[in-house]
């Protein structure tokens, strides 16, 4: 066995046991099939007001100009699938947004893998990345084999579905890489017909300024009236594209305590109604809720009851 092969099993056992449910291996260079792409998307306006999706450009394409000497990245899965899940007839919140926020729960997970690799193979330099920097983590977890890139534009995988979070580690180590695989998405459009907000144009494609997660999370101003009577009871994000998604059946609960939902998992629409500013910032003291702030809610929670 190679030393690079030796290595990319070492950084697979580490992942493993540390509780991400898939990790896949790419050498780091530019993204050449990305890139019109990423251009295109960003010339349609798809991004809303979401300016931060401007910058960066050249970054968000080379992880080379994110880590200095880079040669490999790692992509990782993690699994936020719940076990419990609200009411169909109360206000709806994103999954992903039941628990902790998953950028604190994951990155402890990946500094303490950096420091394990460092460990078991020597002087590592690198960054961790979790949904926080110009990284294009569902390209990159499509390069290494994780999964394939659905109608909904999220990585589906195989094994189960889409239910996750990806990360990654951007480190001067070569590796050996993994492959692609295949679309299995097949002539499916599921996601695509059940989006209320019509808001995938084109397979693999969101218009992210028509997502409700847009409207519901980043839109900092008042909800367009034109989108009124679409949004269903989602009121923080929206999971619909991934509910009925064939993919998902696979999903399984996941095994992270820090995930778990709690008290608004049982609360009424009328619970939510009264929620007041204090309660709120109680409550979602590490929520990914804190985004979208109690104010942001309530704009949601009155635009669906106008």
């Amino acid at each position: 066995m190679s030393y690079q092969a030796k290595n990319s099993q070492i950084v697979k056992e580490k992942a493993r046991a540390l509780g991400f449910d898939f990790c896949g291996i790419s050498k780091a260079e530019f993204l050449e099939e990305e890139a019109p792409k990423l251009e295109a998307w960003l010339k349609r306006g798809y991004q809303g007001q979401m300016q931060y999706l401007e910058n960066h450009f050249d970054k968000r394409l080379d992880p080379r100009l994110l880590v200095d000497g880079a040669q490999s990245v790692i992509s990782l899965i993690y699994n936020y699938y719940p076990e419990e899940r609200q009411s169909k007839d109360t206000f709806q919140v994103a999954k992903y947004a039941y628990g902790e926020d998953y950028h604190f729960v994951i990155k402890d997970k990946l500094k303490e893998l950096l420091s394990q690799l460092r460990g078991a193979i020597g002087d590592i330099q690198g960054r961790v990345f979790v949904d926080s920097a110009p990284v294009m983590e569902r390209a990159w977890a499509a390069k290494s084999g994780l999964g394939w890139i659905g109608k909904n534009s999220l990585l589906l995988n195989k094994q189960m579905g889409s239910f996750f979070f990806l990360a990654e580690l951007i480190i001067d180590l070569p590796l050996e890489p993994d492959g692609p695989v295949k679309d299995y998405c097949g002539t499916c459009t599921r996601c695509v017909d059940a989006c209320p907000t019509e808001a995938i144009p084109l397979a693999g494609v969101v218009d992210g300024s028509r997502c409700i997660s847009y409207f519901t999370i980043e839109l900092k101003e008042e909800i367009p009236q034109e989108v009124k009577g679409q949004f269903g009871d989602w009121v923080f994000g929206c999971d619909i594209c991934q509910d009925v998604c064939p993919w998902n059946r696979f999903s399984k609960p996941h095994q992270e305590s820090r995930f778990e939902p709690g008290e608004m998992i049982s609360w009424t629409k009328n619970d939510w109604k009264e929620l007041t500013e204090e309660t709120f910032n109680q409550v979602f003291k590490n929520s990914p809720l804190k985004r979208s702030k109690w104010k942001g809610l309530q704009r949601n929670i009155d635009f669906l009851q106008e």
